[in-house]
């Protein structure tokens, strides 16, 4: 007998080989034994088996638990009186001179205990749960030293263990150059690499960098990309946000998970990311927040059939997002994607981003049973609706939240 039995509901299960639109499965049921899906089918297949708790869904669409895969969830202070300076005209460069900017989030970061920090980040985690997510990436970055830096993942890990969530902790490594290495960037990398990545190797799933004008050097993250290799972590990295320095193709020299943010990437570093078989992660929220113009080349990956991934981006300087369904919403009407690619790149794409689509990211028989059941008469509403506050219930291995 099995633990439940979800029937009278409409599957949308995101599995690329079921050949329908969202990989959909319409009067459909799911069985889940022990947190895990047992099976998946049309309800007429599954009608003879018999669970502890039987439940109809009345007609409600079911899809994978949505995964954020690029978020910044943990850091001390916030911005918004920044936000405000902008709207009245000062610049960023006029607010980094004041001590703002990354230099103030680092500040408040670091003088937070790791209790503040995580205190000051759930309620962050739970508009994003409201909103349907089942498995969020916590970056960190926000500490720019070792102490900080693993103050912010365990942060992240003491979020995982006592909220209904997974969550995957990366060591954004190279993120800004602090201000006490304004002259020493060499060391500062140096540090990076020699004594963060070891600190964190027991903590984090993988290691990330921005490589940008603004942020760190190809030659810079390349290092950092060694160090991470050499103690058995997968790299990921912020590239071509501004310019195109690159990094996609570097990345992909590394068998990188993913790259993220590609608004100036060419076709070459597009190709190395496809013969690497990385995601391409989006992030609208930022783009809509620093009123950006150029677009990520959405033909061109495409093209090159290279996934594409949909995240928050959650951060308080670029991107104070806390809706997932508003990203699905911008990723079509800014970045021009089809719904069911918008949500392909919340679930089975993001999985993969954080090499987790063994485990996660599809409806499928096997899959852990982390689902969220919406309210809505086709999945396409998902993303037609301005900010959808989100499912009517999350399932997070096989138990309601």
């Amino acid at each position: 007998m099995w633990d439940r039995l979800l029937t009278n509901c409409n599957i949308a299960t995101m599995d690329p080989s079921i050949r329908a639109p969202f990989g959909a499965i319409e009067d459909g049921a799911i069985g889940i034994q022990d947190g895990r899906i047992l099976r998946v089918g049309r309800r007429v297949e599954l009608a003879g088996y018999r669970a502890k708790r039987v439940e109809s869904l009345d007609g409600a669409w079911v899809t994978p638990g949505l995964i954020d895969c690029h978020t910044h969830l943990v850091f001390g202070g916030n911005r918004a009186a920044e936000f405000e300076q902008r709207l009245q005209g000062a610049t960023y460069e006029d607010i980094a001179r004041a001590g703002g900017g990354i230099a103030a989030s680092v500040a408040a970061t670091r003088a937070a205990s790791l209790a503040e920090l995580t205190a000051k980040a759930r309620p962050r985690l739970r508009a994003l749960m409201a909103g349907g997510v089942t498995t969020i990436e916590i970056k960190s970055g926000y500490g720019l030293d070792p102490a900080a830096e693993i103050k912010i993942l365990k942060a992240a890990r003491a979020l995982g263990e006592s909220e209904p969530v997974r969550v995957v902790p990366t060591l954004l490594a190279l993120h800004a150059l602090p201000v006490e290495f304004r002259e020493r960037r060499e060391d500062f990398v140096r540090l990076a690499t020699e004594e963060m990545i070891p600190a964190a190797a027991g903590l984090a799933q993988a290691v990330d960098a921005f490589c940008e004008g603004i942020g760190f050097t190809p030659k810079e993250v390349r290092s950092l990309f060694e160090a991470a290799r050499a103690h058995g972590l997968r790299v990921k990295i912020h590239a071509e946000q501004l310019s195109n320095l690159y990094g996609a193709a570097l990345a992909a020299e590394f068998g990188a998970l993913s790259a993220d943010h590609l608004e100036f990437v060419d076709e070459a570093g597009v190709k190395a990311m496809a013969k690497a078989d990385m995601v391409a992660v989006l992030l609208p929220g930022a783009f809509y927040a620093l009123q950006e113009r150029k677009k990520p080349p959405v033909a061109l990956l495409r093209k090159h059939r290279v996934r594409m991934a949909v995240a928050t981006d959650c951060n308080p300087g670029t991107s104070p997002v806390l809706s997932p369904t508003l990203m699905l919403n911008m990723a079509c009407t800014l970045f021009d994607l089809a719904p069911e690619e918008a949500l392909a790149g919340m679930t089975v794409n993001a999985a993969k981003a954080l090499a987790l689509d063994h485990e996660i990211g599809t409806v499928t028989a096997g899959k852990a049973a982390d689902l969220c059941i919406w309210p809505v008469s086709r999945p396409a509403e998902l993303c037609y609706w301005i900010g959808l506050p989100g499912p009517d219930r999350r399932i997070v291995g096989g138990t309601d939240h």
